[in-house]
């Protein structure tokens, strides 16, 4: 890639990153999914959807409740706040039907643990999509 190509692409990712929305859904690359609707992302995250469609077992990372990029993702793909998607982990863990997502403490430990762990699903910021080798993004619709 030449310099020119790499200051446009280092430009159009922070205007990107300006925008609302900035969030990005990663997948292992054994998933076959391509795209999810903004319910089936919402059912994942929320536990309450455990299987993809070829019945492989869901793993969901997250970002501990005060980061911003988890404030953010929550707020802007699943449309609730932090302490609600805390309310139904705790309220699924305590009643025994479930069981919570897996919380890792940064972007780039995300990163790592989507592209080792099959079947596994977490989000990034748009800043971190020079990062991504071993992982792919999936449309939300």
């Amino acid at each position: 890639m030449t310099h020119k190509r790499r200051t446009y692409l280092a430009f159009f990712l922070l205007m990107m990153s300006q925008l609302g929305g900035a969030d990005s859904v990663i997948v292992h690359p054994d998933v076959k999914v391509t795209s999810l609707s903004s319910q089936e992302l919402r059912s994942i995250i929320t536990m309450r959807s455990t299987r993809w469609p070829d019945q492989s077992a869901i793993h969901v990372f997250v970002l501990p409740d005060s980061h911003p990029l988890h404030r953010s993702f929550v707020k802007t793909q699943l449309n609730m706040f932090p302490y609600q998607l805390r309310m139904i982990w705790d309220r699924s863990v305590y009643s025994g039907a479930g069981y919570p997502p897996i919380l890792v403490p940064s972007i780039q430990e995300m990163l790592v643990r989507v592209k080792s762990t099959q079947g596994s699903i977490g989000y990034i910021d748009d800043n971190s999509l020079p990062l991504l080798k071993g992982v792919y993004i999936i449309e939300i619709h």
